[in-house]
């Protein structure tokens, strides 16, 4: 069997997203194809609804969230934080037990999103709740639009 590999359940097509949509990808799919693909949604896992109110990083980014220097906080004014530090701690629980070392993410979301993310209105420099603690715990991450 191949190893398994993590991808946002919003890139395979599942209405996960905080709008109630998908980012399918096809072609990611395709070259994904014979992969043993492992949907994940972070914040899903955390019990957050879909659709749920959109969130961004308040004081920076998922490395500051992991260590208490930052938040998460909702368009509706409700701080989500424990909920996001929830679900990047549900994923690499299934990371761990699959021995997956590679995931595909959304790019630019608070939970999944590598390199760019919105701190407030503005996007950043910085990664996603679940990537840094995947990556923290050894994961590849590689993140597409």
């Amino acid at each position: 069997m191949p190893e398994p590999v993590l991808i946002s359940a919003c890139l395979l097509g599942a209405n996960t997203r905080y709008d109630g949509t998908n980012n399918l990808n096809t072609e990611l799919l395709r070259r994904l194809s014979g992969r043993c693909l492992v949907p994940v949604c972070p914040e899903q896992l955390a019990g957050l609804p879909t659709p749920r109110p959109p969130s961004c990083f308040s004081g920076g980014g998922g490395e500051a969230v992991l260590n208490g220097r930052a938040r998460i906080i909702n368009a509706a004014g409700r701080d989500v934080t424990e909920q996001f530090v929830r679900g990047a701690h549900e994923v690499l629980l299934i990371a761990q037990a699959l021995g997956a070392k590679e995931a595909y993410f959304k790019s630019r979301s608070p939970a999944c999103g590598k390199g760019q993310i919105y701190i407030g209105d503005t996007l950043c420099e910085g990664n996603g709740v679940c990537t840094a603690l995947l990556l923290q715990n050894g994961v590849r991450v590689h993140c597409v639009d």
